[in-house]
């Protein structure tokens, strides 16, 4: 599927018309718009007040990039576009179908996809699942749909072991206005061979999008997810907030693919965590690219012995941009093992930032770790950061640790000049074989994509 290439498309809102637009700011009215709206149970509507409850008592974080710039007070918290969602893509209206046409969709879904979704500001548009797989019992729908086709199912799941409303100060907003996502249960010993994948598009102006992303992968069973995310360009700031839990049963495995491409208005404060059972793998690979400011930091629990966890991130900071990304692993089982591999890229004054933590409880012996962060600054105005935390509590641990940072150089250039490259291109080739490692382990067209994006990053093209 093509992401963000064409940056006029992107920075153009469509002329769609919402049915429902909450008015700006957060309160109990908006909150119990929403619900109704949704027509929701009363367990969620009070789960929703709750995280209000929240929000309204809990400072905002005192670390990390600034937020002062975000005027919760201007955010729309709730745009509903008019349209029910469809299963077949010739139900969806024209003028959101065109806009999802020029990302690929449905053209994904025919090439190399089980099953699509398609969210659009606070709604799911459309979805569809392949049926041989809905036959074998999986279940792929919108997150307002499984709420009321599997309400026990979503209830036991649903913001309780992995993400509880008070996470911290913007999962207690997503608890109170969360719309939409997606919502994935696979049976035990089922392998869905080709990947799920849902896009979300943020349209309106000054708005939020806060989906929510439920997925259980039960025991020996195997799954690969897709997410893509992408929103105009507007001159005031947008807020995205969303979250997504993910359960890996005994034996289970799971890879989770994300590329992040908002415009530069939009601050990304996304919360994704996995709950990694015994003998289970958990797999994160995420691109970080737009957006003014983010901070995302995909996290694993390793709660059963022999548990794995992967994870495989690159982020590009460009000129005004702040990406504050990272890891998370918490070893709270024995036997278990994380490998992490962080990329990152700074350009004309751009802010990377390495946040991570690796945590060994005390009961959790003989676990291995292994990190590595690499930066590269493209010029002298860029800023790279690395503020790795490790809290060990048993000695059993083998833990290995390795950060670097350096340079595009002068005589790599020139070396690469004298073989007939331009500078530019010398620039950019270098560029292409430090992320080499995280392009490889994405799906063929999203590689070709994300080096797509990163080659307009370098050339000047985006922003």
């Amino acid at each position: 599927m093509n992401i963000n290439i064409n940056r006029e498309l992107y920075d153009q809102p469509d002329k769609h018309q919402p049915k429902t637009i909450a008015a700006p700011g957060v309160n109990e009215e908006v909150v119990k718009l929403i619900s109704e709206t949704k027509k929701e149970s009363e367990w969620m509507l009070k789960k929703r007040l709750h995280g209000l409850n929240l929000w309204n008592k809990t400072d905002f974080p005192k670390w990390g990039p600034s937020l002062k710039k975000l005027d919760i007070n201007n955010i729309t918290f709730f745009s509903d576009p008019n349209t029910e969602e469809a299963r077949s893509w010739d139900d969806v209206p024209d003028e959101i179908k065109q806009t999802f046409e020029k990302l690929g969709i449905p053209e994904a879904e025919r090439k190399s996809l089980a099953g699509v979704g398609a969210q659009y500001d606070s709604s799911v548009v459309y979805h569809n699942i392949e049926k041989q797989l809905a036959d074998k019992g999986v279940i792929f729908e919108n997150m307002d749909v499984a709420l009321k086709k599997y309400p026990d199912l979503v209830k036991k799941y649903f913001m309780t072991s992995c993400i509880p409303p008070n996470d911290h100060k913007f999962i207690m907003l997503h608890t109170a206005v969360w719309s939409g996502g997606t919502f994935i249960y696979v049976p035990k010993n089922v392998k869905v061979d080709l990947p799920l994948q849902a896009y979300f598009r943020m349209n309106q102006q000054s708005g939020g999008q806060f989906e929510h992303t439920l997925i259980i992968v039960d025991e020996g069973a195997e799954l690969h997810y897709i997410e893509g995310c992408s929103s105009p360009l507007y001159s005031e700031n947008s807020l995205h907030a969303g979250c997504v839990e993910i359960f890996v049963m005994k034996n289970a495995k799971m890879r989770y693919t994300s590329i992040e491409n908002w415009s530069r208005n939009v601050y990304n404060l996304n919360t994704k965590r996995a709950l990694v059972h015994e003998n289970a793998i958990m797999e994160w690979v995420n691109g970080n690219m737009g957006s003014s400011t983010t901070m995302l930091y995909p996290c694993s629990v390793l709660i059963g012995k022999n548990a794995k966890t992967d994870s495989l991130g690159v982020a590009f900071a460009n000129k005004g941009q702040n990406q504050d990304t990272g890891t998370k692993v918490i070893h709270a089982a024995s036997n278990t093992t994380s490998t992490i591999q962080s990329k990152s890229i700074s350009k004309a004054g751009g802010i990377s930032t390495y946040r991570g933590l690796v945590q060994i409880n005390p009961n959790a012996k003989n676990c291995t770790v292994s990190v590595n962060c690499d930066a590269l600054l493209v010029d002298d105005k860029s800023v790279s950061n690395t503020y790795p935390t490790m809290n060990i509590l048993n000695n059993t641990a083998e833990i290995a640790h390795e950060a670097t940072v350096g340079k595009v150089g002068e005589e790599e250039i020139f070396y690469l000049m004298s073989r007939g490259l331009s500078e530019e291109q010398a620039t950019q080739m270098i560029v292409s074989g430090f992320i080499e490692p995280i392009i490889r382990n994405l799906p063929l067209e999203y590689a070709v994509e994300l080096n797509k994006l990163i080659e307009l990053e370098m050339e000047g093209s985006i922003g």
